[in-house]
């Protein structure tokens, strides 16, 4: 008997959910004019990255690493060139969280609302230090960095999740 929160026995038993192609196309799309734009209206700071949550989304739901990274790699390069940063360093970032995300999908429960809330909190902050180790550390450039902001961020993209993530469960497809 396995606990609750613990998905199934082998990865082979995991449910991969599948999806409208249309929401693959639109919803990416919408968080990256949503994230290129809102700043714009609301501050130089956000208090949420939703190029990300829609990375962890698809990353925990689909259940591959491979589909995870590559859903990182797209929406991380994506939000690069819409931003005035460096090419390439939210790609990494996104990157290592998709591919994170969607191994501890197989073998944890992601449906369970603490556990999603908790990945997403996590996740978001490791994506955080990923980009200031690339940015100060690699790239050798200076950067206005606040941690206790970053911890608002992650607290941030955790809220949106715990409504985001449910209503988007709604468009499964079921078999």
């Amino acid at each position: 008997m396995s606990i609750s929160v613990f998905g199934p026995d082998s990865p082979r038993d995991v449910e991969i959910r599948h999806f409208p192609f249309l929401l693959y196309v639109l919803l990416p799309l919408v968080a990256l004019v949503l994230q290129a734009w809102l700043p714009r209206l609301l501050g130089s700071y956000t208090w949420f990255d939703l190029p990300l949550l829609v990375t962890l989304y698809f990353s925990m739901a689909r259940r591959s690493p491979i589909q995870g990274t590559l859903t990182g790699v797209v929406m991380g390069l994506f939000e690069d060139a819409l931003s005035h940063h460096a090419l390439g360093i939210n790609g990494i970032a996104k990157t290592v969280v998709g591919f994170l995300a969607a191994s501890v999908g197989v073998r944890i429960d992601v449906e369970n609302h603490t556990i999603r809330l908790l990945l997403v909190f996590t996740l978001s902050l490791l994506s955080s230090a990923i980009y200031v180790l690339i940015y100060s550390v690699l790239l050798g450039l200076n950067l206005d960095w606040r941690w206790f902001a970053e911890l608002f961020r992650a607290i941030g993209n955790s809220v949106i999740a715990l409504f985001l993530f449910p209503m988007l469960d709604r468009f499964q497809l079921h078999d």
